[in-house]
């Protein structure tokens, strides 16, 4: 039932709202993107589905411009394996904003994110606004959980939500809150987050992203970085970051012992001139139990032509648990303002142990887009994989897109 009262509240009220609506004009707009998709599958072998994406909004609802409805849902066809029709309803919520110029407020079901977590509930969110330096944002409702073949929740899945956040600061960007998930009935996830933004001398931004899992009394993700601008054309980048898995409190996972993995991160962007840019990075990675390994990154982007655009990376890796060289080329040509092709090759040498040696893996692939109209574009790629486990793994995509 949880997955059946959201659609029902909204459009009973957006039908309402239609109907009420004779002295202004309320606009739905959109886009819908029918794609057909053909693959391998490890153990069902050949598959061709059929996909249907929608993403609306209507909005200008009320005279007053503050009331809209958002929604998002796909629809799936195996046209092989007889599994029939799966849906998928990712958001669909109505918006009030500027309630006494303080409160906005969502109904529905809606993607909620803050620093300590994320989820999709069907339920609300309050954001309560221009009261001073601090802003306050609440939710809480049904945790939708989605399974291979559509949703797997069960009674008792909730998950709830709060934050704190600076409002007003040009140069800083500063957010703490709290994310707690229940699986039935059961506390699953107690998670603090907090995510930081500070921009100096209109040339450096220092930024970190924190979570701790109140559950398990660890830090489960940990980011710092620092990027420098010394001019328009150069960025340099250096980031740490470090991870600790941890499972729900209701998952057989969280008695498992696990490494706690950190990463050092050094790279430079730069733009030579409006032909050339060129970036190169390094990272060293610890797995812990002295496993270890290092990274090593450089690239170019060339456009010889303004129509023309080119792509080319390699990166090398050493260390745990094992090597691997590869490169990648990536080629865009806009044949005219409707007409675009593309096609690239990516091929990676690894050797994951000793005993096996090197082995490869080939990436190829081709397509392009044509734009029908302003509102109409399609589009197609196909590619094919040699590795290990396929000596021929054709798969492709045909996608059209419609924009109203």
């Amino acid at each position: 039932m949880g997955e059946i009262w959201v659609p029902r509240l909204l459009l009973s009220l957006s039908l309402f709202l239609f109907l009420t609506a004779t002295a202004w004009s309320v606009e739905f707009h959109g886009t819908s993107s029918s794609q057909l998709l053909w693959f391998n599958d490890y153990y069902n072998g050949r598959q061709v589905e059929l996909a249907q994406y929608l993403r609306f909004a209507i909005t200008d609802i009320d005279t007053a411009g503050k009331f809209s409805i958002y929604g998002y849902g796909r629809g799936t066809a195996d046209l092989n394996n007889g599994d029939g029709v799966n849906g998928r309803l990712y958001y669909l919520y109505g918006e009030y904003r500027g309630l006494f110029d303080k409160l906005d407020i969502r109904l529905g079901r809606q993607f909620v994110n803050v620093s300590a977590g994320t989820a999709i509930v069907d339920g609300a969110q309050l954001t309560l606004k221009n009261t001073g330096p601090v802003g306050f944002t609440v939710f809480g409702g049904r945790n939708v959980v989605f399974g291979l073949n559509g949703e797997m929740g069960h009674s008792g899945d909730y998950a709830l939500g709060m934050a704190a956040y600076l409002a007003g600061f040009r140069n800083t960007d500063l957010e703490v809150s709290w994310f707690r998930k229940w699986d039935q009935g059961d506390v699953a996830r107690d998670i603090i987050g907090a995510s930081f933004k500070q921009y100096l001398f209109q040339n450096i931004k220092l930024y970190s992203d924190v979570r701790y899992d109140l559950t398990a009394e660890v830090f489960n993700e940990v980011l710092a970085g620092v990027k420098y601008f010394p001019t328009a054309d150069l960025v340099l980048t250096g980031e740490w970051y470090q991870s600790y898995p941890t499972f729900d409190a209701t998952s057989i996972y969280s008695v498992f012992a696990v490494n706690r993995y950190q990463e050092g991160v050094i790279r430079g962007d730069y733009t030579i001139n409006d032909m050339i840019s060129v970036h190169v990075g390094y990272s060293r990675q610890e797995y812990g139990d002295d496993g270890s390994a290092n990274l090593y990154e450089i690239g170019c982007r060339l456009r010889p032509l303004d129509a023309l655009s080119i792509e080319l990376s390699y990166d090398k890796r050493q260390g745990y648990p094992g090597d691997m060289d590869g490169g990648t080329i990536d080629v865009q040509y806009d044949v005219d303002q409707k007409l675009r092709l593309a096609g690239g090759i990516a091929y990676d040498v690894y050797q994951w142990d000793a005993i096996t040696g090197d082995e490869s893996a080939q990436r190829y692939w081709v397509g392009g887009s044509y734009k029908f109209s302003k509102n109409i574009r399609a589009s197609l790629q196909i590619e094919d994989n040699i590795n290990n486990t396929y000596n021929n793994d054709m798969q492709g995509r045909f996608i059209l897109d419609y924009n109203f």
